[in-house]
């Protein structure tokens, strides 16, 4: 879907709608208020739900109830280690109500970077029905012990599938999809002999899982993985035991692109004919690739950059910096509530079911819908490093038919 018109994005989100729904996003004005924002210095974030807490009373900060607006919190870290990265998806909210004009929902930023369970907590007494966040992971568990019990669903731009629920939903992207992906690109390309180089941990283990099953589902033998801890010397340790033992012909390297290039180069000592290489999403946008000779051929899937290009350039010139890729989901969890605030009644519980809609979505990352897992299911291109660049050598699906 070729991008054209103003800046204001109104092209691509007119014609995505003709794609992905039969209603028309009809919204007029535009309103952002980042408030309930309490900056204090940076504690641990619980990765198990806390006990009971009181419900706080209303902050001195809330804002006035709304008749006309529906209460959307954003919980982002805006202090701390992360501090830029939360600042960057704020900033990309702030966008998506600018770019199309809204003036139905009022949306307040949270600081979670002094603890998500608080934050969460302050966000359901302040009346908020839906919430965009967390970030990580961990913090989820103690966001939705807090929104629960309100009825408050939570849509985390984390990555992790495993911390999906009834009312938790998964918007970040995924090992699972872009591993799925390239194997079946792989398997057209007479891929067979798969091995695996995986980092230790809950990724490690999550892109295991991922490439099991697709082999199961397209066919090819997994003949040996090494596993290691994330550094420098660990992987190239791990490569080179996989090289000795050898009856590959692909690797799938379940990491970045940094430690993927110090594996490939000791993966292709010698070997002939060359190995081929399958990295993950973590590639996308890395240019190092094009400058490493062991990557040539290597695939790679993830969302297309087609919209990307742009969402960058106008985010730079509205704050003066280029923003960080995972900025974009900030925005399209806008676009996506905005589509379901057509039919939401102000001050009524958010219509969760609503997110389930097999059309999709269209967003700066393309389409998207949610599976009943609450995962977001996204259409992903492959991508091959060839000759110094990195182009689509089959492109993301223009809706969810197959």
């Amino acid at each position: 879907m070729k991008l054209t018109g103003s800046p204001k994005w109104a092209g691509w989100l007119a014609a995505g709608a003709g794609i992905f729904k039969r209603r028309n996003l009809a919204i007029a004005g535009a309103a952002m208020l980042a408030a309930g924002c309490q900056v204090i210095p940076k504690t641990d974030v619980p990765t198990t739900p806390p006990p009971p807490a009181p419900t706080p009373e209303p902050s001195a900060t809330a804002l006035p109830t709304d008749s006309g607006r529906h209460r959307i919190a954003l919980l982002v870290p805006m202090s701390g280690d992360t501090a830029a990265v939360g600042q960057a998806i704020a900033n990309a909210t702030t966008m998506a109500l600018l770019d199309t004009n809204a003036s139905n929902l009022r949306i307040t930023t949270y600081d979670t970077s002094a603890g998500a369970s608080a934050a969460a907590r302050q966000a359901i007494a302040d009346g908020n029905r839906l919430i965009l966040g967390p970030l990580m992971a961990g913090a989820v568990p103690a966001v939705q012990s807090a929104a629960r019990g309100a009825g408050v669903p939570v849509i985390s731009f984390s990555n992790d599938t495993s911390i999906a629920s009834a009312d938790v939903f998964v918007m970040g992207h995924n090992p699972e999809q872009s591993i799925r992906r390239s194997v079946e690109f792989a398997r057209g390309r007479g891929a067979n002999r798969f091995a695996a180089l995986l980092p230790e941990g809950d990724y490690g283990q999550r892109s295991a899982s991922a490439l099991e099953n697709a082999l199961r589902d397209f066919g090819g033998a997994l003949v040996g993985r090494e596993t290691y801890a994330r550094g420098n010397t660990s992987i190239v340790g791990a490569a080179q035991r996989l090289r000795s033992a050898g009856g590959y012909d692909t690797v799938v390297i379940a990491d970045s692109a940094r430690l993927g290039i110090q594996a490939a180069d000791e993966l292709q000592r010698g070997a002939t004919p060359r190995t081929r290489i399958i990295g993950n999403e973590l590639w996308s946008g890395e240019a190092v690739l094009t400058r490493a000779g062991s990557m040539e051929g290597a695939l790679f899937a993830a969302v297309s950059d087609q919209r990307y290009a742009r969402f960058a350039d106008s985010y730079e010139t509205r704050f003066g910096a280029k923003p960080y890729r995972v900025a974009t989901l900030g925005y399209d969890a806008v676009l996506l509530t905005l589509r379901i605030a057509r039919d939401w009644k102000t001050g009524t519980p958010f219509p969760k079911n609503e997110l389930y809609d097999r059309g999709g979505f269209l967003g700066v990352d393309g389409p998207f819908r949610f599976a009943r897992t609450g995962v977001a299911e996204r259409a992903l291109e492959v991508r091959e490093v060839r000759g110094g660049e990195v182009v689509a050598v089959d492109p993301a699906p223009t809706d969810f038919s197959r």
